[in-house]
């Protein structure tokens, strides 16, 4: 599904509508997408936004694709105020759903 050393853009819109989609029918919190962060030297970073949903960044160029969606689905376990069991399974159900 994923470039060897690169997530393209197009490759990383598609596993963000899969993400918001399966977040969505859980009747969760949807974050925004975007690449790259804006913080230099990470490779993700979560802003929340006062009314708003948040907004994941995350680096994409240069890295995995499996580790590129790993940060997007962590993302929205942290949004989702997830901790345990219920993040754990949610982990498992996003990577499934973004990885058809």
């Amino acid at each position: 599904m994923f470039a060897v050393d690169a997530v393209t853009v197009v490759e990383f819109s598609a596993a963000a509508r899969r993400l918001a989609d399966a977040t969505r029918r859980r009747g969760l919190v949807v974050p925004g997408f975007r690449s790259p962060p804006r913080l230099a030297g990470v490779s993700r970073s979560l802003r929340r936004v006062p009314d708003g949903a948040p907004v994941i960044a995350v680096q994409r160029r240069g890295r995995r694709g499996t580790d590129v969606v790993g940060d997007m689905i962590d993302g929205v376990v942290v949004a989702n105020n997830l901790t345990g069991p219920a993040a754990d399974r949610l982990r498992a159900d996003l990577r499934a759903a973004a990885m058809q």
